[in-house]
């Protein structure tokens, strides 16, 4: 089962790998497909 994001704008919900992008930085883009919102460069614990 696939871990769950709900957008923080309008609280559609996707699977995990449908809205977050990985970079090569170890930074992550979030981009929800409903409402468009985009939120770059989210740190993990790895970067």
């Amino acid at each position: 089962m696939m871990p769950t994001v709900i957008c923080p704008e309008c609280f559609h919900k996707e699977d995990l790998e449908n809205v977050l992008t990985a970079q090569s930085n170890q930074n992550v883009i979030f981009q929800c497909k409903e409402c468009q919102l985009v939120i770059k460069n989210i740190k993990t614990s790895k970067g």
